[in-house]
């Protein structure tokens, strides 16, 4: 299946290189450009893509805040927002989730990582790093304004290995690596995050990582521990 992607950023240049780097695996298509974050919530309205690679320092909308309009609108519940910036800061980070981003990644990265990111978003998965991760949760968790993600529910109804999966989660590892973990193949891995999301009425990995934190779970910089 092709992955049909929409890139939005301020810069043409960036924009094109974007576009011929998606443009050369097999796996994708453009679908769209924008130039800012207003341009790209309407083209993702009318695209309807898969993905879109969202640059956040943009003019007339950051991409901050068209990446939120994109995660509440019920219509486009299938598109996946990758953020790229330039500065891999903590604010961030923690901004660009909690608008909704599946995934959040630097200008800087290489080639063929943020090919191999963009898959991952689109499959569904958070791409969330063990570090980023742990600084995401250590702000939330000190920050009594901070808003946190709600869910309907919480560990105490998941089954003994529905936790040690959301352990897992939280501590930032994708589907293959829970799998490998417990000795489960990547589907069986699958099907486990799916369960927990229902379970706990969460709207994807972002808020399940959150919810295995501030349950006490998984604490920044320890392993964790059901």
């Amino acid at each position: 299946m092709t992955i049909r992607v929409v890139l939005a950023d301020d810069q043409t240049l960036v924009r094109a290189a974007f576009a011929m780097l998606v443009g050369s695996a097999r796996d994708m298509e453009v679908v769209g450009e924008a130039g800012s974050g207003r341009e790209a919530v309407e083209l993702v309205r009318v695209a309807r893509p898969d993905l879109v690679v969202m640059d956040i320092r943009m003019p007339d909308l950051d991409g901050i805040e068209a990446t939120r309009l994109i995660a509440e609108d019920a219509d486009l519940a299938g598109v996946k927002v990758l953020v790229l910036t330039t500065y891999d800061t903590d604010e961030n980070i923690v901004e660009a989730l909690r608008a909704g981003a599946s995934g959040f990644l630097v200008k800087d990265t290489k080639p063929a990582e943020m090919l191999d990111a963009i898959r991952t978003v689109a499959a569904g998965e958070s791409l969330l790093s063990p570090g980023p991760t742990a600084r995401l949760i250590a702000r939330l968790l000190r920050s009594p304004s901070a808003s946190v993600p709600v869910v309907s529910g919480g560990p105490e109804c998941l089954s003994e290995r529905e936790r040690e999966v959301l352990v897992l989660i939280g501590r930032g590892l994708n589907n293959a690596e829970i799998g490998e973990a417990l000795g489960l193949s990547p589907l069986t891995a699958k099907t486990h995050v799916s369960r927990i999301m229902g379970k706990l009425g969460a709207r994807d990995r972002a808020q399940l990582v959150i919810v295995a934190y501030e349950s006490g779970m998984v604490t920044p910089g320890g392993a964790g521990a059901v």
